[in-house]
């Protein structure tokens, strides 16, 4: 069943609005929220911005070195090795997302979707490219979701082994056992929310990084000459005589970055500045000195095993930096740690999953707000249930992280693409950048992109067609439901009378007055809405006022209070009235209904109006529209969509519903 009421469903309206409303002030000036000092802020962001790419050091190196291995590990190789891993943190996450990404803010807003509306914005419509690149990210963001949790949380318990007394009793049944009694855990708390926990994390992360700079430094005092890596020199020199082999590397380096995108995504909760200020002060130097101190584990256990004669052996580099007696307590920490990062990844699922309803890109769910003072504070039961079922099959079916090293990446760099796209067109289009210096940021960076892209694929057969598999199932998802509503919405304007037409009619033939307020929902409020079509058919009955309601999303994160409602009178009997959300807000009719009473003392009771919407009950048709099995997959989304009564927080008892057939 479809309702007419879905204004924030229809793809067409979607992107109308945000011409209309005015700059926003906020957080667009890059300092964060008011009332909370820089230092807070930094220090938050350290636990929910960094937490993916802060779990890195976990399997990166470890991942990276293995396959240089195949014909043993010389020192150039580790050399080689560290370089890459130090120049893929400097040009991919620093230059490109921490000075120029994180420029291209929405009011504030960071991540893939606010990136799409900031360049549908710029061009002053919708383009098909702009469109399919924002649906593309945000399809393989779903296939990292899926993927992040598993495969930090597993490296995270794995060493358990690295402890001389467990090593020969921790088997993978017993890490899988651990493994997922933490990620019920983690899914099973976020019904409660995680303002209470949250206010663990940026302290946690700040030890854990602490941490990792410690064991770096530690092991950097017995071979200081890994040093040496710093010079790119040795990092072109690894490529240059590795050919393939180094192209596999690359792919296994770039497991130092993933977690980059979450920069910009976090950047509306934290400000611009205190996420860079905490990236180069504090979160770089310290993955720096990590991953120079395994590399001097590396060059150590190198030299040993060239002096003993015995090959050189493949260990889990992060856990053996730590002197036996602190192992234990370093993996406890590790799980923290995996936990948050695991965290922050759920988190930007639920709120890109806000975003894509607001935007049009999904159906209705259930979205609800687990604090009354934070407003990115948000659950998505639906969205939880699929991403636990999600982790839990594909830590099962890889079992170790190493395995599962072959699934990460490709869909972070599928990612890293179209952020790179999407930048060079707001660029263009809305910083007016010269084609020469738009091109001075483009050529560069999407070549390294796609180098880690093509490095990635190559793994596409040992388990990167997971995250393609997810993107693929998810971009299906979202173009059908895209389309379908499209469909759905030009159907229904052909197959309705013009509002002022109708206005025409009733003066000529006056029906029966009901006593009170209609409230119609329509999402094209210049047509007569399905619902009091069928009330003057049916009922042949007309209320004393008559609302016609259409909810808008704008492209912009938020809309100021004065901008919320827009109201046109039609004739004393018939008012239109537009309610604008900006893509991170969730509409509350009656709350704005309020503030259209407080603001142009528009008198009603808001329990004495009937709210009438339309319901319109979906058939599939293999004569027009889309394919037949896209026809049936479109109504089982529609069935599924959340009650609009509840998506709108519209009180049940003053609802009625009238229907339709329509076939797609």
């Amino acid at each position: 069943m479809a309702s007419e009421a879905s204004g924030v469903s229809n793809t067409e309206n979607a992107s109308v609005a945000a011409c209309d409303i005015p700059q926003q002030a906020g957080s667009a000036n890059g300092h964060g929220p008011k009332g909370h000092g820089t230092f807070a802020l930094a220090l938050g962001s350290v636990g929910v911005v960094f937490g993916d790419i802060g779990t890195s050091p976990l399997y990166a190196f470890k991942e990276a070195l293995h396959a240089s291995a195949a014909d043993g590990v010389t020192r150039a190789e580790i050399l080689g090795v560290v370089s890459l891993a130090l120049w893929a943190l400097i040009l991919v996450v620093t230059i490109k997302y921490v000075l120029f990404i994180m420029r291209a803010d929405n009011k504030g807003e960071g991540g893939v979707l606010s990136l799409m509306a900031l360049a549908q914005r710029a061009m002053g419509r919708r383009t098909a490219l702009v469109f399919g690149l924002g649906v593309i990210g945000a399809a393989l963001f779903y296939g990292d979701a899926i993927i992040t949790p598993a495969m930090s949380v597993l490296s995270a318990v794995e060493g358990l082994r690295t402890i001389p007394a467990l090593e020969h009793s921790i088997s993978t049944q017993v890490v899988l056992l651990i493994a997922t009694v933490m990620l019920l855990g983690l899914f099973f708390i976020q019904s409660r929310g995680t303002a209470k926990v949250g206010q663990l994390f940026g302290p946690v992360c700040a030890v854990w990084f602490t941490v990792m700079a410690v064991l770096g430094v530690y092991n950097l005092l017995a071979h200081p000459g890994v040093f040496r890596s710093i010079n790119p020199y040795y990092a072109v020199h690894f490529l240059q005589h590795h050919g393939m082999a180094g192209f596999i590397v690359l792919g296994a380096v770039f497991l130092t970055v993933t977690g980059a995108e979450a920069l910009t995504a976090d950047m509306g909760h934290f400000g611009r500045w205190p996420i860079q200020a905490a990236w180069l002060f504090f979160v770089l130097p310290c993955l720096a000195l990590n991953y120079l101190g395994q590399g001097a584990l590396a060059l150590n256990t190198l030299i040993e095993a060239e002096r003993a004669g015995v090959p050189f052996p493949e260990l889990n580099w992060f856990f053996e930096m730590a002197p036996d007696v602190l192992r234990l307590p370093l993996v406890i920490l590790a799980g923290a740690a995996t936990v948050i990062a695991s965290q922050a990844v759920i988190t930007g699922a639920f709120s890109l999953t806000q975003q894509a309803i607001q935007l049009g890109l999904l159906p209705r769910m259930d979205v609800r707000r687990t604090s009354e003072t934070q407003s990115g504070q948000i659950f998505v039961p639906q969205l939880n249930t699929m991403l636990l079922l999600g982790v839990l099959a594909v830590m099962f079916t890889f079992k170790t992280s190493s395995a599962m090293a072959h699934a990460y990446g490709l869909a972070v760099t599928g990612t890293m693409v179209v952020t790179t796209a999407m930048a060079f067109i707001v660029m263009r289009q809305l910083w007016k950048w010269q084609l020469p210096a738009a091109l001075a940021f483009l050529i560069p960076f999407m070549t390294l992109d796609l180098v880690f892209l093509s490095a990635n694929a190559l793994r596409f057969f040992t388990g990167g067609w997971l995250p393609v598999l997810i993107g693929a199932a998810l971009f299906m998802i979202m173009a059908t439901w895209v389309r379908g509503s499209q469909i759905l919405s030009e159907k229904t304007r052909r197959d309705s009378v013009p509002l002022a037409d109708l206005m025409e009619i009733l003066r000529a033939r006056a029906p029966h007055r009901a006593p009170g307020t209609a409230i119609f929902l329509t999402s094209d409020p210049d047509m007569t809405p399905v619902a009091l079509m069928h009330n003057l058919k049916h009922n042949k009955v007309l209320h004393e006022r008559n609302v016609v309601l259409t909810v808008r999303t704008a492209e912009t994160p938020r809309v100021p209070e004065e901008d919320r409602i827009k109201t046109f009178k039609v004739n004393d009997d018939f008012k239109k009235v537009e309610i604008y959300y900006g893509f991170m807000e969730s509409p509350n009719v009656p709350k704005a209904l309020a503030l259209l009473r407080k603001q142009q003392g528009l008198k009603f009771d808001i329990m004495a109006t009937s709210f009438f919407l339309g319901r319109r009950s979906i058939v599939p048709s293999a004569n027009s529209g889309m394919p037949l099995w896209q026809d049936r997959l479109y109504i089982f989304l529609m069935k599924n969509a959340a009650n609009p009564t509840d998506f709108f927080k519209i009180p049940p008892g003053r609802v009625v519903e009238l229907g339709a057939q329509v076939t797609v």
